[in-house]
């Protein structure tokens, strides 16, 4: 299995590649297509804040295998940051006038989650989903 697999994310289209990348190493590592799914829906999510918010970035997958087989997921960007995280995870905030239910909803159905941000630096998300 590799190492890692990176996924340019510069237009609509590659939010598509993104997913079924993740869904392909998800299904290498074992996970239902019910963990499949929200995998896919994960990296969606965080593939459209990229467009949306930085124009351009990148999605990272790497299979790990600690205690159990499990999936990373990195959405990095250079865009203009996130100045408040706390008020961004909250449900219904939004700077975009969405529902603001990407960053928290993501959070639920993953099983670890951290931000980090810097205002004109950019944004890395960090994902994982473990096998259970």
């Amino acid at each position: 299995m590799a190492a890692e697999t990176r996924v340019p994310i510069r237009q609509g289209g590659d939010i598509i590649t993104a997913r079924q990348a993740g869904r392909a190493v998800a299904a290498q590592l074992g996970f239902s297509s019910a963990d499949q799914t929200l995998i896919a829906t994960a990296i969606s999510e965080m593939a459209r804040n990229i467009l949306m918010y930085a124009r351009c970035g990148e999605i990272i997958l790497r299979p790990e295998q600690e205690h159990r087989p499990g999936i990373t997921i990195i959405a990095a960007d250079e865009g203009p940051g996130i100045p408040d995280i706390q008020r961004a995870l909250q449900n219904g905030y939004s700077t975009s006038g969405s529902l603001g239910l990407g960053l928290p909803g993501t959070k639920r159905i993953m099983d670890e989650f951290s931000i980090v941000s810097e205002v004109g630096k950019g944004t890395i998300v960090t994902m994982k989903k473990w096998k259970y």
